[in-house]
């Protein structure tokens, strides 16, 4: 029944993946950007909210209108263009095996474009918009309308796949911007209203109540989930479940309370069909902030790292593990020289709350870590051995510093932008694998030479011109190296292939 659930719920990811595959900040400073906050010392939602209700908001049960009408010119709709290489014909490997290339070969690759659509919420009044990363993930050209029917070309400032955000940015000011709410406050049962662009019709408004808090149903980086260290980077899901009604082109757009503040994103349904049928998750607002401000500060999402292996109790557990109580977060081992291990914290120990708060889920702990930046304090109770014990533990970032990690920009060589792709270095876990001592991957072909070849995405380029090419710089060299008049030959491997391939290059 496990895998079943999460099958439903890999099928509902709303509207076709397209983040683009590296990280751009062309034209842009990094800064600031000032949000619309509600706080107890200023007005709970934007000044149109408050003229439309006079005296501001009075909105009961009944009447979802108010919000809904503030909310709607800040959502807007989102259109993606990906380009992928696709072949239109393979020879199996039994016949090219026995004839050679003399057979015919790999057919020519022909390159399609296909469209995606979703949504995005304005969250400042100069251009930066919050959305999903899968609505952006791997696209060529990212296009918001706004309600008013303009239309902007956006540039993807940063994404994060471990919570499904992204941010991009248009050139436009005096934006309607949303008013940012407090999804911790969010109580089971509440009125929420769900806006976006859903199955590609015109601005759409559902409402429901919040069903569920803290939700995790196993979507976001899989893989992640797999791997056993504690200091790998892994999904934050704490989603909030609800029932208004979200389709796909619903992803990145807003679910907002009845004061017509933004308490989450909505990023996925449960479905076996790929289209509603009862439940909605939309990431937690506390997360858009601080994910959004990230992005646009640092280049990339500051994570801070308990250093723990944890492992979510129940009561079986709790009797296979000896401990002392039920619930909460087993503590199966410390990382050493980790945040938890500095600070005093066990195999064994259980961490019962977590800033106060009672502490009964692994997503609702990450949830409340992946709030927090290297350095920041993080007040822990644990029940160790039947006694209850206070921690501070101040959170490390990967590199076992307390230091932010801004993200390094590679740089562009004019060489290989020539060849109009994306490239990767393998790591030594992949090099290892494939039988080689490194190499290069084309990751993305966009336009250029590799375009007018036979090479594929993924490719990986082990030498280049009779020099071996373990990394970018290798590759660049080699480029750079080519007499006017000459070519490049690549050879290199496919990852399900053992054969090598050869592939003259016309630069």
């Amino acid at each position: 029944m496990k895998s079943n659930w999460k099958l439903l719920a890999l099928m509902a990811l709303l509207s076709s993946g397209v983040t683009l595959a590296a990280y751009n900040l062309l034209g842009f400073n990094k800064q600031d950007v000032i949000f619309n906050e509600s706080s107890s010392t200023t007005p709970t939602i934007t000044g149109r909210l408050a003229a439309l209700t006079g005296n501001g908001p009075t909105a009961t049960p009944n009447d979802f209108s108010t919000a809904a009408e503030a909310v709607t010119p800040t959502v807007v709709h989102i259109r993606t263009t990906i380009t992928r290489t696709v072949r239109q014909q393979q020879v199996p490997d039994i016949f090219r095996d026995f004839f050679g290339d003399d057979f015919g070969g790999q057919s020519r690759p022909r390159r399609q474009q296909g469209q995606a659509s979703g949504s995005g919420v304005i969250i400042s009044k100069d251009g930066y918009i919050v959305t999903n990363n899968h609505v952006v993930q791997d696209a060529d050209e990212v296009e918001v309308i706004l309600t008013d029917k303009r239309s902007f070309k956006a540039k993807v400032i940063g994404t994060d796949p471990l919570t499904d955000l992204a941010v991009v940015k248009i050139e436009a000011n005096n934006l309607p911007a949303i008013t940012l709410g407090d999804s911790d406050a969010l109580k089971l049962g509440e009125w929420v209203l769900a806006v976006g662009y859903p199955l590609d019709l015109e601005s759409t408004v559902t409402a429901g109540i919040v069903s569920a808090k803290g939700r995790g149903i196993g979507i976001l980086n899989q893989n992640a989930r797999q791997q056993n260290d504690p200091k790998a980077d892994t999904p934050i899901e704490a989603f909030i479940q609800t029932d208004a009604a979200i389709n796909p082109g619903n992803s990145g757009g807003a679910l907002v309370n009845l004061r017509g503040e933004l308490v989450g994103i909505n990023s996925a349904i449960a479905s076996a069909t790929g289209y509603y049928s009862g439940y909605g998750f939309a990431v937690p607002v506390s997360l858009v902030k601080k994910v959004s401000a990230d992005l646009l500060k640092y280049g990339n999402v500051q994570r801070g790292y308990l250093g723990i292996m944890p492992i979510e109790l129940n009561s079986t557990i709790a009797k296979e593990k000896g401990a002392k109580v039920g619930r909460g977060i087993y503590v199966e081992s410390v990382v050493e020289n980790g945040a938890a291990k500095i600070a005093g914290l066990e195999k064994g120990d259980v961490i019962i709350k977590m800033e106060g708060q009672p502490l009964d889920s692994d997503a609702q702990m990450r949830e409340v870590i992946g709030r927090r930046r290297p350095g920041d304090v993080v007040n822990v109770t644990v029940n160790r051995n039947g006694t209850e014990r206070d921690f501070k533990i101040e959170l490390r970032n990967r590199n076992g510093g307390r230091e932010v990690i801004k993200k390094t920009e590679a740089p562009t060589a004019t060489a290989l932008s020539s060849l109009g792709a994306d490239f990767e270095e393998l790591s030594a876990q992949d090099a290892k694998q494939l039988g080689v001592t490194g190499g290069v991957r084309v990751k993305k072909i966009v336009d250029g030479k590799l375009a007018e070849t036979d090479i594929e995405e993924g490719f990986i380029i082990v030498k280049a011109n009779g020099k071996n090419v373990k990394t970018t710089k290798d590759l660049q060299a080699a480029l750079s190296s080519v007499k006017e008049g000459e070519g490049l030959m690549l050879i290199g491997m496919y990852p399900n292939s053992s054969r090598m391939y050869y592939y003259a290059v016309p630069v």
